[in-house]
């Protein structure tokens, strides 16, 4: 596996060795050492998997507590898929990262702590798995705004049309206006410090 740190070091671009032969194919899609090794030593309590049609946007989300971090992959089809560092006095504030996951390159996106995420589908049909280092809870999630102009988030839409989201997602604030992680926040242990 190769960890590649992208323009927010923070973010990393995860590219997994593939041996193939006439059988098909085999990788490692996740070895704990190696992620601690790499990246740091973060807990994984809760795998999510979901399926979407094209044209399907889900995010910018994230959890003002229990903050989680996201190991991210598509297992069909291809996606867009972005995160967001909305950690306040961090010098990436406000920045964006972008990548295609697909099931053909086979790569996966740590989204650490303390970043907003969203996917967008460009495939017919694509399943994302992914990992997450605290539990979904419903009273703390948060979204922001796809297509904030602060952010200026350059979404891959097929055709040009306009992405379908959930109400909630149609309705978020911008990044202004939404809650954010302040100054002195950690994610280890997540969250724990905000009041």
């Amino acid at each position: 596996m190769e960890f590649i740190s992208l323009e927010i070091p923070d973010v990393v671009l995860l590219v997994p060795k593939v041996f193939g032969d006439h059988r098909g194919f085999f990788l490692e899609t996740f070895r704990d050492n190696a992620f601690r090794e790499h990246i740091g030593a973060f807990d994984f309590v809760q795998d999510n998997h979901s399926g979407s049609a094209q044209g399907i946007l889900r995010g910018l989300h994230y959890q003002i507590h229990q903050a989680q971090g996201k190991l991210v992959r598509a297992a069909v089809g291809e996606i867009f898929d972005v995160a967001v560092d909305i950690r306040e006095g961090s010098p990436t504030f406000g920045k964006w990262i972008g990548t295609h996951l697909s099931a053909e390159n086979r790569h996966q996106l740590w989204i650490p702590p303390g970043f907003a995420h969203g996917l967008y589908v460009i495939s017919e049909w694509a399943e994302v798995l992914y990992k997450a280092t605290d539990y979904y809870a419903p009273e703390w999630d948060r979204s922001l705004l796809w297509n904030d102009p602060s952010l200026s988030i350059d979404w891959p839409l097929v055709d040009g049309k306009l992405p379908t989201l959930s109400e909630k997602d149609s309705k978020a604030p911008t990044l202004e206006n939404a809650e954010i992680y302040p100054i002195g926040w950690s994610a280890k242990p997540p969250c724990e410090e905000i009041k």
